[in-house]
C-alpha cells in the first residue's frame, strides 16, 4: 500500500478529485489511491476533518443522496470558490515542483 499523505496536501487532492465529479468520502479516498497507482493513501482520520474544513471555508458543499440500494451517503461537490482555490493551489504546487526539479537537475549535473 502507498504512503500516507502529508496533511498539507490532503485539501488540494480532495479538491482535485471533486473537480472531476461530486463524490462521497470513501470514493474520494479510492480515487486518490487509484489515480496515484496506490502510491498515496488517505485515511478516514485525515479525510473527514479535511472535508469539514473545506466545507466551512466554502470550497465544497455537501448533501445527502439516497442510492437505489444501501444507506444514504453524504456527497461532496466543488463550489466556484473551490475551483478558484484549486487553481491557486495547483499553480503554487507546480511552481514549487519546478523549483525543486531545477535544484535536483543542477545537483545531478554537478555530480556528473
Amino acid at each position: 500500500m502507498g504512503r500516507e499523505l502529508p496533511r498539507g496536501d490532503i485539501p488540494t487532492l480532495i479538491l482535485a478529485v471533486l473537480a472531476q465529479a461530486p463524490a462521497h468520502g470513501y470514493a474520494i479516498a479510492r480515487v486518490i489511491e487509484r489515480d496515484s497507482a496506490n502510491a498515496l493513501r488517505l485515511r478516514e482520520g485525515s479525510l473527514y476533518p479535511a472535508l469539514r474544513a473545506l466545507e466551512q471555508q466554502g470550497f465544497i458543499s455537501s448533501g445527502w443522496v439516497e442510492p437505489e440500494r444501501g444507506p444514504a451517503r453524504k456527497v461532496y461537490t466543488l463550489t466556484d470558490a473551490g475551483r478558484t482555490d484549486l487553481a491557486r493551489r495547483a499553480h503554487d504546487w507546480h511552481a514549487y515542483a519546478d523549483a525543486v526539479a531545477a535544484l535536483l537537475g543542477k545537483r545531478e549535473v554537478a555530480r556528473g
